[in-house]
């Protein structure tokens, strides 16, 4: 989360927060958790140091303890040994110096972290660069008062107070070995060598000693394994961009495979806690696996679990795991990754740890609005050797007829999921871009064209093959709808889902389950050997078994001596070529015209690139003067930078996207689609492509205000007059020729459907609809063709909320948020304010209110509460224009549930 929100609003207008990140700062025998921000003011930069909530969200989490210029009396460096530095999960340890004055730091494992020191070292060496006009930091006198501590910044560069003073009393000499939270130092056989004995990150669970993880050592001295990620690392340029291409087309000539044990294990756990040893699961194997991937699902079903993705079960299941782990080996925790309920955690043995880099986690909901993460996916990235692995544990949309509702959450999943690289300039990694792939989870895929009692008849006679031929994600992965390019193991054990909870019975519920095997596991590369595919009926917690794969993946290792004469061969024929020719390519066409652009409808076309020069180039889409990115934001190329090897070629997507913040402005005409995109080589020239198309105007994106004066469809309004629409939005005293609608003719077509269709519809409002169904809702209702909306209720429902969600204004406008939250805990004051508000939004308000009123009446059939209705609702008809805080939250679903409760105005 960007943390830089709540500093931004503790600073004067005319400065900024670049960047924050939150660290711990290192005493001598306690930490003490700091947000570190990147001021800048006038070309002057700073860190500021405050001390803070657990998450800051706003000024209010945060409070002023320190300042420390970035002057010539600044310096930082890395104080992570070489050791730490490889090791997989290792934080960074950096010594920031101010005059007489020190302070230790370690900054969380990632990306973040990395970019955040990357902008501090890129400030200081500009300083350093021009020593003779050192900055004044004047400007930091305003925040003297705002600082708590007792020996903070008195002066214009004071200096360090509270949090530099602290530390250096209680600084003494480097910890013994035996001391808690620190790095244990010991001389190798070569003399001078120091060894760290690394022990957990702060995301381990705290479920072993740090002890049990001291022998995590590697070498300091750079291997012919990791001399290619250091060629990956930002510093490097054109050249070793060079090298880099030249050693990945090469890599066969270097590299040797070497076979590698992979435990994974799946497990819808149905919102339990363990109440028995997972050890039948997890250790089922006669040989210690080499690197663990186990995935949960449905971890916690409660309320709190889902809207504020907290939950204790995490520490339970992960003990239970780590407790349940091979007994005949020893493991390295590397990562944890959860969304709500579902979660992956990646432990490995402790003899491999030095080989595994480039650890990223990343998180993709798919549930209602396509952001809720009751369903998606979470997934853990990583370097192997030389090889690189995707571990993905998903679960996907319920219901045995939803299994187009599941191929679309699993094309969403592979499209939006994607991994910082090292590199911040380079594009993310997807899932696909990965040399093995591995994915879990409930897929809940169900068994189709067969009743309960057939499908039983089946399993008893263990005709598994019979059976699994009406499985829904065999038939869609034969009918190439999902996992294209996936493997699955044979399935020779009976279904893992349904079950009475705490026996084998299957479920004896009204419903009545038709088994199926919802637990999955599938993969995708290259050497690649299934050992074992398994349910564990022994296990009895869920309504689910868990399921397990063990893979043997042959990973890619590096032969020091080929990759050594590799290498210099590679650098020698670069010399040559070096400066004798200048890039240059040829582009498959210029102008891109894209036709009839919709709210929320992607559009790509590709853009080809073929070098025709005599060395190998790299290009990169550039700002032009005075704008702030390279391309207006309905627009993206995908990749926007790269590197092409001589004579090879590259297929770039430009995709056009208009979403809720787009939308405004094409709707009313002030912007079209209209773009030039300057294409840059390094050491070329710059090629200029045209990108136009036409937009169809929505009532997505169009305000309240100008929907309630459109008789026609928006679509058959001349621009002009959505234009001036536009101008007027807001203005109550505006001469109207005719009596404006009440409420948008649009919200009252989804509303209208939903009361005659859906009032009793199971989970609605909770459950998304089709993409391909709201485009038809779309179109029907910015046409006004047909009369009667299609797609399903789920799809109807969904669009309703994108409708409210995509609104230049907010139903309660952004003028009254502050009101709303001060008035929450009193009924009448809420009645009030929404009284006050111009005449359409308090008609919208008060219309959907009711109508929410009439669904809770029908709780008993839709699953619907009052607490459900205020979280889904509240943040769309009343948000902030600035990111909410977790009590804001609270306090807006308060205020609408007075009028849930017991009616408005």
């Amino acid at each position: 989360m960007d943390q830089s929100v709540a500093i931004q609003e503790t600073l004067e207008k005319d400065d900024n927060c670049a960047i924050a990140v939150q660290c711990d700062v290192l005493f001598d025998d306690v930490e003490e958790s700091r947000l570190l921000g990147l001021v800048e003011s006038a070309k002057e930069y700073a860190i500021f140091i405050y001390t803070h909530r657990r998450m800051a969200i706003t000024a209010e989490d945060v409070s002023l303890e320190d300042i420390i210029p970035i002057s010539l009396d600044f310096a930082v460096v890395e104080v992570s040994s070489p050791e730490e530095l490889v090791v997989v999960g290792a934080d960074t340890r950096v010594r920031i110096s101010f005059q007489d004055q020190e302070l230790e730091l370690r900054l969380p494992f990632g990306s973040h972290s990395r970019i955040f020191l990357g902008e501090v070292n890129k400030v200081w060496s500009d300083v350093c660069r021009s020593p003779t006009q050192e900055p004044k930091f004047e400007w930091i006198n305003k925040y003297h008062k705002g600082t708590t501590g007792q020996g903070v910044v008195k002066q214009t560069i004071a200096p360090l107070g509270t949090t530099l003073s602290k530390l250096n009393q209680h600084r003494k000499t480097e910890k013994s070995s035996d001391k808690k939270g620190t790095l244990e130092k010991e001389k190798g056989s070569n003399g001078g060598t120091q060894k760290s004995k690394v022990y957990s990150s702060p995301e381990s669970p705290n479920i072993s000693s740090r002890e049990d993880r001291d022998d995590l050592v590697r070498s300091s001295s750079h291997t012919p394994s990791n001399k290619a990620q250091i060629l990956a690392m930002p510093q490097f340029g054109l050249r070793d961009n060079l090298i880099r291409c030249e050693l990945l087309k090469n890599e066969d000539l270097y590299t040797y495979l070497e076979p590698f044990s992979f435990f994974l294990g799946t497990y819808n756990v149905n919102g339990q806690t363990p109440k028995e040893s997972l050890r039948p699961w997890l250790s089922c194997t006669p040989n210690p696996p080499d690197i663990y991937c186990v995935g949960f699902q449905e971890l916690d079903l409660s309320k709190e679990a889902f809207f504020f993705n907290d939950t204790p079960k995490e520490q339970e299941w992960s003990k239970a795991v780590f407790e349940a782990l091979h007994p005949e080996a020893k493991y390295a925790f590397v990562k944890l990754v959860r969304l709500v309920g579902i979660m992956l955690i990646f432990y490995v043995k402790k003899e491999h740890a030095e080989f595994i880099s480039d650890v990223e986690t990343e998180t993709v909901g798919t549930g209602i609005m396509g952001r809720m993460g009751n369903k998606g996916a979470v997934a853990v990235r990583f370097r192997f050797h030389n090889s690189d692995i995707c571990v993905v544990n998903s679960h996907l949309a319920a219901h045995t007829e939803e299994y187009e509702r599941r191929n679309q959450d699993y094309k969403d999943i592979c499209g939006r999921l994607q991994f910082r690289q090292i590199d911040p300039t380079q594009p993310p990694l997807t899932i696909m871009k990965h040399n093995v792939i591995l994915w879990i989870g409930d897929l809940n895929y169900r068994i189709t064209d067969l009743d309960v009692d057939k499908v039983k008849e089946l399993i008893s006679k263990k005709d598994f093959e019979t059976l699994h031929s009406y499985d829904q994600l065999k038939r869609q992965i034969d009918e190439e709808a999902v996992f294209e390019g996936f493997e699955e193991g044979e399935i020779d054990f009976q279904p893992t889902y349904k079950y009475d909870t705490g026996s084998d019975k299957w479920d004896t519920s009204e419903k009545c389950r038709v088994p199926a095997w919802c637990d999955r596991i599938l993969w995708r590369g290259k050497n690649i050997d299934q050992q074992h595919y398994q349910s564990h009926m022994a296990l009895k917690t869920s309504d689910h078994k868990p399921v397990s794969s063990l893979l043997v993946v042959g990973i890619k290792r590096v032969n020091g001596e080929a990759y050594k004469k590799t290498f210099e061969e590679i650098v020698r024929n670069i010399d040559k070529m070096e400066n004798e020719c200048i890039p240059s390519v040829t582009l498959s066409k210029r102008e891109f015209h894209f036709q009839d652009v919709k709210f929320m409808h992607h559009q790509a076309e590709t853009l080809s690139l073929f070098n025709d020069g005599q060395v190998p180039c790299q290009f990169e889409f550039i700002q032009k003067p005075n704008e702030p990115t390279y391309c207006k934001p309905w627009l993206t190329a995908n990749p926007s930078k790269g590197f092409i090897a001589q004579g090879g070629s590259v297929d770039i997507e430009l995709e056009v996207f208009v979403n809720r913040s787009t939308a405004p402005e094409l709707n009313s005409g002030v912007q079209q689609i209209e773009d030039i995109l300057v294409l840059h080589l390094e050491r070329g020239k710059d090629y200029f492509i045209s990108v136009t198309g036409n937009y169809l105007p929505s009532c997505y994106g169009t305000s309240l205000y100008s929907l309630c004066q459109l008789r026609e469809p928006i679509q058959d309004m001349p621009q002009e007059t959505l234009r001036e629409l536009a101008e007027m939005s807001g203005t109550e005293n505006a001469a109207n020729t005719e009596k404006p609608l009440d409420i948008p003719k649009e919200l009252w077509m989804m509303v209208d459907h939903l009361f005659r269709n859906a009032i009793k519809q199971e989970d609605i409002f909770q459950q998304p609809g089709l993409r391909s169904e709201f485009a038809e809702i779309r179109n029907c209702l910015d046409t006004g063709m047909p009369d009667s909306l299609p797609g399903s209720n789920h799809s109807v429902a969904e669009a309703l909320l994108l409708f409210l969600d995509a609104l230049p204004e907010p139903v309660v406008p952004y003028s009254f948020y502050q009101q709303c939250l001060e008035c929450c805990s009193n009924a009448s004051q809420c009645e009030k304010v929404i009284s006050m508000l111009p005449q359409c939004h308090k008609n919208v308000f008060n219309y959907l209110a009711a109508f929410l009123r009439e669904l809770l009446k029908n709780s008993a059939s839709n699953r619907l509460d009052v607490s459900i209705l205020a979280t889904i609702f509240a943040s769309l008809l009343l948000r902030s224009s600035k990111k909410q805080d977790l009590a804001e939250k609270r306090k807006t679903q308060e205020f609408f549930q007075h009028f849930l409760a017991q009616g408005s105005s």
